[in-house]
């Protein structure tokens, strides 16, 4: 096989047009249309154009959100670590992941629950002017549906973890309720999936960065 000769700044424009053509005749919500690119272009998994769920007004308040400098909390410091800070900075968005902290550790022990769902309770006492990307564990969307019941309403909950225990499940507990989300329905997913998630809206109001692509 070839090796193909591209330059290093060309690369991902490239990966975008093969996307598109490999997507072909589909019908694609122009709105979702970057989103969905980059998950496949971070995954290389054509499946997600099926199974990538977005509520109503979801990326238009989303994108709101960001504009207003909404908080990005993640479920996993490697989500954290793949959010463009220097582009999320620029809209006064502040990122966080509570995982490590040692109140989270502490109170996890003590209460015999997941860090992931403590981490959820200290991310909703800043609130609700927050955006959750969650890619790797259920627990934190089951425990964001608890606080969504009693009558928390975050900006939007980016509900993407990976695996097999209560992640399907989890999932669909978001879709049910009235708070936008943007879901990867199934048992796909993950913490490069969650922040790729939020990079394409960052560069959705970024023009600089091609959020066209």
């Amino acid at each position: 096989m070839d090796i193909q000769k591209i330059a290093p700044m060309d690369i991902e424009r490239e990966s975008f047009r093969i996307i598109t053509e490999e997507l072909g005749d589909r019908v694609i919500d122009p709105e979702l249309a970057p989103i969905l690119k980059r998950v496949i272009h971070t995954s290389a998994d054509f499946e997600y154009a099926d199974t990538l769920y977005v509520s109503k007004d979801a990326i238009r308040l989303a994108k709101e959100a960001l504009k207003s400098g909404a908080s990005i909390v993640t479920d996993t410091q490697m989500a954290l670590a793949g959010i463009n800070k220097r582009t999320a900075e620029k809209l006064g968005c502040r990122t966080f992941c509570f995982m490590s902290d040692d109140d989270v550790a502490k109170q996890a022990k003590a209460q015999g629950v997941t860090r992931a769902r403590v981490s959820m309770d200290k991310a909703v006492a800043m609130g609700e002017n927050v955006i959750f990307a969650i890619g790797n564990a259920p627990t934190a969307l089951i425990r964001l549906r608890e606080h969504i019941d009693a009558g928390y309403r975050p900006k939007l909950i980016i509900g993407v973890p990976v695996g097999f225990v209560n992640v399907v499940a989890s999932k669909e507990l978001i879709i049910e309720t009235d708070v936008p989300c943007i879901v990867a329905r199934g048992r796909k997913g993950g913490s490069n999936i969650a922040a790729c998630i939020v990079n394409a809206l960052l560069y959705m109001i970024d023009e600089t960065r091609g959020g066209n692509l």
